[in-house]
């Protein structure tokens, strides 16, 4: 691809990703993307990337990739598949993208696309190889026997997760007062995920039939 064709993608992908964080990934026109990146020709974002679900994607592979080659070392340096061990490799990468701009704009965008989520096991085609492999053995180690339930204690735990590292992400950006500092936070989420996994059964502590 020519320089300034790469120049112009990678304007029009940085300022998707800042529009989309900043005011919602399904309120953010085409043409706003363009017109943000600079660009004259109206048609510029459908040629780079056919289309604002394209430019989404694009953003997702930029960020999700790595970051899930990142979840990978973690978990081998972590050498243990017990639960707060699997969800420390699930969101270690994912607080340190906290630390930039960009990875700040990755977290709320991604926590908009939680109608998604539940889609994890269906097509895993689409999930990052080490993201999906951890969520599978959470799911197996859930203190449900229903695997319908153990589902749920899944997709409760990934709405918890994006959900609370996008509103810190927002507090960063606009630099608002944060209740406790990066480590405390990220102990307190490992804490707070592994407790949806780990939690008993209300059926199993009151004695009755699951």
């Amino acid at each position: 691809m020519p320089r300034d064709a790469t120049e112009t993608r990678n304007r029009l992908l940085a300022e998707a990703e800042r529009l989309f964080a900043d005011q919602g990934i399904w309120r953010v026109r085409v043409q706003d993307i363009v017109a943000a990146a600079g660009q004259k020709n109206s048609s510029a974002l459908t040629y780079h990337f056919s289309s604002r679900r394209g430019v989404l994607d694009a953003i997702l592979r930029e960020h999700g990739e790595p970051i899930d080659r990142d979840r990978g070392d973690v978990w081998a340096a972590l050498d243990d598949d017990q639960t707060p061990a699997l969800i420390e490799a699930l969101i270690q990468p994912l607080t340190w993208r906290l630390s930039t701009p960009s990875g700040r704009c990755y977290l709320r965008i991604v926590a908009q696309l939680s109608a998604e989520f539940s889609r994890w096991d269906f097509d895993p085609t689409h999930v990052p190889a080490n993201l999906n492999a951890i969520l599978r053995l959470l799911r197996d180690q859930a203190a449900v026997s229903d695997k319908d339930q153990r589902d749920e204690r899944v997709l409760g735990m990934i709405q918890l997760m994006t959900a609370s590292l996008a509103e810190r992400a927002r507090r960063i950006e606009a630099d608002e007062p944060l209740a406790t500092d990066h480590d405390m936070y990220a102990a307190n989420l490992v804490d707070m995920l592994t407790g949806i996994i780990e939690a008993p059964s209300r059926a199993v502590v009151a004695g009755l039939p699951l």
